[in-house]
C-alpha cells in the first residue's frame, strides 16, 4: 500500500512538472514562431508588391568595370596557411582593376601564413603583386580579428600619408573567402552611390568529398544564410533597421570608417575585445545616422552575386564558432550597443540576441519529448494511469504544430530556390541536428561570456581552414575527366 502511494505520488508531481514544462516551452515557442511569421509575412508583402527586385547583372563587365576610386580589401589572417595564397592569388584575379588594393594581417609567431602569403605574391608577379601588401603585426596572435583589422586600419592611413590619396571604399573578407567577379563592381558601385554600409549574400558551399555527419554539419549552415539573406536581411533593409554585417563580402565609406575612428579613445575603428565586431559594424554605422544596403542581385548566370566559402564540418569547429557567434552578438552585442533606436531597430536587435534563451527552450522542448515518452510507455503498459490535456494544452500543442509545419516550408522553399530540391528535403531533415547544435553553442557561450565578466580576455577562437573552393572545384573537376 505504501509502495503504491509512493508510485501516485511520483507520477502525480512528474505529471505536473510535465504540465509545466509543457506550458513554459509551448508559449515561448509559440511566440518565437510569431516573431518568425512576422518576417514571412513582411517578405511576401515586399515580394507581392514589387517593392523588392532581384536584378540582373552582367558579371564579365562587373569585373571589367573602372572603380570610381581607390577600393582596400581587407583580409585579416591568424593561422591560415592552408587557405591564403589560394584565397589571395583568386581574388586579384577576379578583381583585376588596378584601383583596388589587397591588405592582409599576419601575425609576427604565424610564419607559415606569411609565408603562404608571400607565395600568393610570387604567384602574381607581373600581373597583382603591386596590388598585395602584407602587414605583419608587431606583437604575437592570437588576439582578436578586430585588432588585426585595425592594424590594417593603421597600414592603410600611411598609404593615404604617402600618396596623399584617401581611399574611396574599405572591403572586409576573411581568409577562406572565393570572392565573387562582380562583387566588388556591386559594392563600390553602392558606397559611390552614398552608402555607407553594403553587404552581399553568403551562399555556403556544401563540403567536397565529406562523411555523411560532416557533410550534414557543414551543410546546415546553407539553410541558415539562404534564409538569413535571402529573406531576414531583405525585410531589414526594407524597414530601414540597421543591417548587421556578415564580416565577409561588406564595404564601408571612407567617411564612416573615419567616424568610427573618433568614436574611439585610441583613433582605432574597431574595439579589439569584441569577438563579432563584423556583427557590431554594420549597427554601429546605422546607429551614426549612415544608409545601410543589402545589396543582391544575380548573375547573368542565373546565380546570386554572393560570397562564398566551405564553413566547419567538424562538430567541434562547428561548435566553437557557433559560440562565438552567439556570444558576440546575443551577449556581447547586448553590452556594445545596447538597445538604441526605435520600436524596429529594438525588435530586430530582440531576434538577433534570442540565442541563448532559444537553446534553454530547445533543450527543455527534448527534455519533454523524453519525459512524455517514458510517462506514455508507463501508462500503456499500466504502471501509471491514463495521461490528459487540458483544452489550452490542446490548443497550445496544435499551434506549435502548425507553426512548425510552416518554418518547415520556408525552410525548405529557400533552402531548394539556392541548392536544389534535395538539399531542401536534406535542410528539413536536419532540424534536429540544428537544434543540439545550437543548444550546445548557446550553453558555452553564456559560460564565455560568464569568464569575460570574470576578467578573462577575449581571444581569436577562430575556425580551422584547409581547403579553398577554387581548389576543392580544380579537384572535382579533374576527378571528373
Amino acid at each position: 500500500m505504501v509502495l503504491e502511494s509512493t508510485v501516485w505520488d511520483l507520477w502525480h508531481w512528474l505529471a505536473v512538472f510535465q504540465r509545466e514544462l509543457l506550458l513554459f516551452a509551448g508559449v515561448f515557442f509559440l511566440i518565437g514562431a510569431a516573431d518568425d511569421i512576422a518576417i514571412d509575412c513582411a517578405w511576401l508583402w515586399l515580394k507581392f508588391t514589387g517593392k523588392v527586385k532581384t536584378p540582373l547583372v552582367d558579371r564579365k563587365a562587373l569585373q571589367g568595370q573602372e572603380l570610381n576610386g581607390p577600393v582596400a580589401v581587407f583580409i585579416p589572417a591568424w593561422q591560415e596557411a592552408g587557405v591564403i595564397c589560394d584565397t589571395i592569388v583568386h581574388a586579384l584575379k577576379a578583381w583585376p582593376q588596378d584601383a583596388m588594393r589587397l591588405y592582409v594581417g599576419c601575425y609576427r609567431n604565424d610564419p607559415d601564413t606569411i609565408a603562404a602569403a608571400m607565395r600568393a605574391a610570387r604567384v602574381a608577379s607581373g600581373w597583382g603583386e603591386h596590388r598585395l601588401r602584407i602587414v605583419v603585426l608587431d606583437h604575437n596572435g592570437p588576439t582578436t580579428k578586430a585588432d588585426c583589422l585595425n592594424r590594417l586600419h593603421q597600414a592603410l592611413r600611411d598609404d593615404e600619408w604617402r600618396s596623399g590619396q584617401l581611399f574611396n571604399t574599405i572591403v572586409f573578407h576573411d581568409a577562406e573567402d572565393m570572392v565573387d567577379p562582380a562583387g566588388l563592381g556591386l559594392l563600390e558601385a553602392a558606397i559611390s552611390d552614398g552608402a555607407d554600409f553594403a553587404q552581399l549574400p553568403v551562399e555556403p558551399l556544401i563540403p567536397p568529398h565529406a562523411g555523411f555527419f560532416a557533410r550534414h554539419l557543414g551543410s546546415h549552415y546553407c539553410e541558415e544564410f539562404a534564409e538569413a539573406h535571402g529573406k531576414a536581411m531583405v525585410v531589414r533593409g526594407a524597414l530601414g533597421a540597421a543591417l548587421p554585417a556578415a564580416g565577409v563580402g561588406c564595404a564601408i565609406s571612407r567617411r564612416a570608417l573615419q567616424a568610427l575612428a573618433q568614436r574611439s579613445r585610441d583613433g582605432d575603428p574597431f574595439n579589439p575585445t569584441s569577438l563579432t565586431e563584423d556583427y557590431l559594424l554594420g549597427l554601429t554605422i546605422g546607429e551614426m545616422g549612415g544608409e545601410c544596403r543589402f545589396v543582391r542581385a544575380r548573375g547573368d548566370d542565373g546565380r546570386f552575386v554572393a560570397t562564398r566559402a566551405y564553413f566547419p564540418s567538424n562538430l567541434r569547429d562547428v561548435i566553437r564558432q557557433k559560440t562565438r557567434w552567439v556570444h558576440g552578438i546575443a551577449l556581447q552585442g547586448w553590452d556594445h550597443v545596447g538597445w538604441n533606436g526605435g520600436a524596429i531597430e529594438s525588435w530586430m536587435r530582440a531576434r538577433d540576441r534570442r540565442g541563448p534563451f532559444t537553446a534553454l527552450v530547445l533543450l527543455i522542448g527534448y527534455a519533454l519529448l523524453v519525459l512524455t515518452a517514458a510517462m506514455w510507455s508507463a501508462s500503456t503498459a499500466g504502471l501509471l494511469p491514463e495521461q490528459t490535456l487540458t483544452p489550452t494544452l490542446r490548443i497550445l500543442l496544435w499551434a506549435n504544430l502548425v507553426a512548425f509545419a510552416w518554418r518547415t516550408l520556408w525552410r525548405f522553399g529557400f533552402t531548394a530556390q539556392s541548392y536544389g530540391f534535395f538539399e531542401g528535403v536534406r535542410a528539413v531533415l536536419r532540424i534536429p541536428l540544428t537544434n543540439v547544435v545550437a543548444i550546445i553553442a548557446g550553453r558555452r557561450a553564456v559560460t564565455a561570456y560568464i569568464r569575460t565578466l570574470l576578467g578573462r580576455a577575449a581571444v581569436w577562437d577562430k575556425t580551422p581552414h584547409s581547403t579553398h573552393p577554387t581548389v576543392a572545384n580544380s579537384n572535382v573537376r579533374g576527378a571528373e575527366q
